[in-house]
């Protein structure tokens, strides 16, 4: 990848990536995110998403590695296709919210 490639990635996961390290952090500890998402090795992708983004947010910029950037666009594809698929109803205590979560985007913030 470029660093103009890189420089785009990053706006866009900071565009998508709504939450504090702090906040996710706090949040990947509740019941409600160990609850959502596929878990066949006892951890959801979207939970272990959210640990590599808190490490990624607290990473400097000229730090990231290629696999980061690539992480990164994971999730900014991940968040853009999910944030078109949400309930009409209950959003505040929905799965779909806390998948997101898992993700980094809270879609009520």
């Amino acid at each position: 990848m470029s660093d103009k490639d890189h420089a785009t990635i990053r706006k866009e996961f900071s565009e998508a990536v709504n939450m504090t390290p702090k906040e996710l952090e706090e949040w990947l500890e509740t019941d409600e995110s160990k609850a959502v998402g596929d878990d066949a090795d006892g951890e959801s992708t979207g939970h272990r998403s959210g640990r590599r983004i808190v490490e990624i947010k607290r990473t400097k910029d000229d730090d990231l590695t290629d696999d980061d950037h690539a992480h990164m666009q994971k999730v900014v594809g991940y968040v853009h296709r999910h944030m078109k698929q949400g309930p009409e109803h209950d959003v505040e205590t929905s799965r779909w919210r806390y998948s997101l979560k898992n993700w980094g985007h809270d879609p009520l913030a």
